[in-house]
């Protein structure tokens, strides 16, 4: 995720227009619908994390609005929002980083119209530390804070007023101060596991208090940096490093962690334009057609093409590695979504960014236009004959983090177009923002409708949520936006 600096208001309209997109080619070959396994320590999957859940699928059992005619609303924050997760009970928890000061602050947002009802600020620190987080099977919301602390925090209402507090705070002490916390997910256990931005993994055991930490492997004397989330599973935890892909788990003997195993990546020659970090721009993703967890898969940051690599989680063996895009999009910072046999990847590739992380190094080259581009990869049924490429749409320019429906079978989104040069993949402070969905079997766009104008409706590759009640709820640069069915 990156950071968020400036806030300019701008007038925005109301239209609605519907488009139409074909891919590159198709099939109409069913993946699934496939439902990660429901972690026992989470919140219900596809409200529970970012990603949907701790597997990192990106799905949700939820319907969305579909191709209805919508109806949206923004709620303005002066804040960047780029965490929603849902409750069971209707509610939203934002975690969202203000604008000036850069100070994170929790928010929950009631699911009609996404007004704030309270709010809590917590210490800053990394600008990715914060931004993970997850929802516990209390409805409490995870998350460490700047002073590398976990912490639970809990919502309340006395007399109609609501409240957020936190309940429970649990220092990572192993952790250096000069480290931070990138991503962190329960297990199936309970343990919670972590990674920071300097390649420490590890996990903390919410009865005794305890963290337990392990440093990831240097190669060539870099260290192994962490830029996206973790992803757990029956199985493990995999973490993707700025180098591999790691399958870890607690010894029950010793209470160590335990390397499963490691498969290094082609990480290219630079950070490429649209990513953050120099490394894949993925965390990992779990899927599978039986237990859901099967497989585990990123995109690399080779060049000029980045590849598809899906591993059998069992081992770490490779199943396959798939060149994605074309020399002028060939990049993603998105998790992939994974379901049954079918992975979903969106190019990112010359997305504008406000600002970068700090520390990131130059892109080669050093800006790009940003093409867009959804593409589907499904594992076939003998998997010792890898996979292959179902459809390739390179007409969508994904402006978010893409999140598939098993309900509807739809993929949501949201696109950014130059409002005179609608083709055009150059990007500017006045581009349009359309609320898009797509047909996961084919790659054709099935609705297109117009959400709002300028930079203020910057959905900056975040990702979205899908409630019970079949809302979108979507992170911009300067608050939230909501979308229902008219």
């Amino acid at each position: 995720m990156p950071a968020f600096r400036f806030l300019v208001k701008l007038v925005t309209a109301a239209t609605a227009i519907s488009l139409l997109s074909t891919p590159l080619f198709s099939t109409a070959t069913t993946f699934g619908p496939i439902i990660s396994p429901q972690n026992p320590y989470t919140g219900q999957n596809g409200l529970a994390t970012m990603h949907g859940d701790p597997a990192s699928s990106d799905t949700t059992p939820f319907a969305g609005p579909g191709n209805a005619t919508i109806d949206s609303n923004r709620r303005a924050l002066q804040s960047a929002c780029p965490t929603l997760l849902g409750t069971s009970d209707g509610y939203i928890f934002g975690l969202c980083t203000t604008m000036f000061g850069r100070t994170p602050t929790i928010h929950l947002f009631d699911a009609q119209e996404a007004n704030s009802l309270a709010e809590l600020a917590i210490a800053k620190g990394n600008i990715l530390g914060g931004v993970y987080a997850y929802v516990d099977n209390q409805d409490k919301l995870v998350l460490t804070n700047g002073d590398n602390q976990l912490l639970r925090v809990g919502k309340s209402s006395t007399n109609g007023k609501w409240a957020l507090a936190v309940t429970d705070s649990l220092p990572l002490t192993p952790i250096p101060a000069s480290d931070s916390v990138v991503g962190l997910a329960p297990d199936w256990q309970g343990y919670v596991w972590f990674a920071t931005a300097n390649g420490l993994a590890g996990y903390a055991d919410p009865v005794t208090k305890n963290v337990i930490v392990l440093p990831l492997n240097t190669t060539g004397g870099s260290i192994e940096e962490v830029a996206n989330s973790i992803s757990t599973s029956p199985v493990g935890t995999s973490i993707s490093t700025t180098f591999a892909t790691y399958l870890l788990a607690r010894d029950d003997a010793t209470n160590v962690i335990k390397v499963l195993w490691r498969q290094a990546y082609d990480r290219g020659p630079a950070r490429k334009p649209g990513q953050l970090s120099w490394g894949t721009g993925s965390t990992p993703t779990f899927f599978g057609p039986k237990s859901g967890y099967e497989y585990v898969t990123i995109v690399d940051n080779a060049s000029p093409l980045v590849n598809l690599l899906v591993y059998r989680t069992q081992d770490g063996s490779q199943v396959c590695k798939v060149p994605l895009f074309e020399s002028n999009n060939s990049g993603s910072e998105n998790s992939p979504i994974g379901s049954g046999r079918s992975i979903f990847v969106a190019s990112t590739y010359g997305y504008p960014y406000p600002a970068l992380p700090a520390g990131a190094p130059p892109s080669q080259p050093s800006s790009a236009n940003f093409v867009g581009g959804i593409g589907r990869v499904d594992v076939l049924e003998d998997d010792t004959k890898g996979c292959i490429v179902k459809w390739v749409n390179n007409k969508i320019r994904s402006s978010a983090v893409p999140k598939l429906s098993l309900a509807d079978k739809k993929i949501y989104t949201f696109v950014r177009q130059t409002p005179l040069f609608p083709d055009s993949t150059s990007t500017g402070i006045l581009d349009n923002y359309y609320y898009t969905t797509i047909d996961s079997e084919t790659g054709s766009i099935d609705s297109k409708q117009f959400v709002g104008t300028g930079f203020i409706f910057d959905t900056v590759q975040m990702a979205g949520l899908i409630d019970q009640g079949a809302t979108l709820f979507q992170g911009t640069i300067t608050g939230v936006v909501r979308v229902r069915k008219a």
